[in-house]
């Protein structure tokens, strides 16, 4: 394989995992803002993932399946950024508890600094017990999903490096 080929499956490669990022972000969004919208549904949680947009427009249509997959379409795009900050910061670490401590991080970093932001988030003075509970569980859930399949994508394309690697220098052997 000549140097140009082999840089340009490298980079095809890397293309590949900025993608498998981006789709883990936005399905992640995806999933927390259901299970929120259902946890909201049993009573779980006392606040709708609603919130985002219900704080910043009062619109009816909100209320209805319009809103709720508008909810869970605008969570799937920020959730794409946070991906991204993770993949930046720790997509190295092989533990799943990193992923944990950053559903936990990005949860408190909702709650205690972007609260000013949602008028309809409840503080967390305000916040039952169960919706405390709930909320940080779907955080750090989300969080698990988002670090472990990042982490794993990047083991795996440090693995299929490593691997043409080793094939090419057998090739000159």
């Amino acid at each position: 394989m000549s140097s140009n080929e082999k840089g340009q499956n490298q980079q095809e490669n890397r293309i590949m995992l900025i993608n498998n990022v981006l789709a883990i972000g936005f399905v992640g969004g995806l999933l927390a803002s259901f299970a929120g919208i259902i946890a909201h549904y049993f009573n779980f949680m006392e606040f709708s993932p609603k919130f985002i947009l219900t704080s910043w427009s009062n619109m009816t249509w909100i209320d209805r399946w319009l809103g709720t997959v508008m909810t869970m379409l605008v969570f799937g795009i920020l959730s794409v950024g946070i991906a991204l900050i993770y993949y930046g910061l720790f997509r190295k670490m092989k533990s799943i508890l990193s992923g944990v401590f950053f559903g936990a991080v990005c949860w408190a970093l909702l709650i205690f600094v972007l609260k000013p932001m949602f008028s309809d988030l409840p503080s967390f003075s305000e916040m039952s017990s169960k919706s405390i509970i709930t909320s940080i569980c779907i955080f750090i859930l989300y969080g698990l999903f988002v670090g472990y399949s990042i982490s794993y994508d990047h083991q795996e394309y440090i693995r299929h490096n490593n691997n043409n690697k080793g094939a090419e220098n057998q090739s000159r052997s």
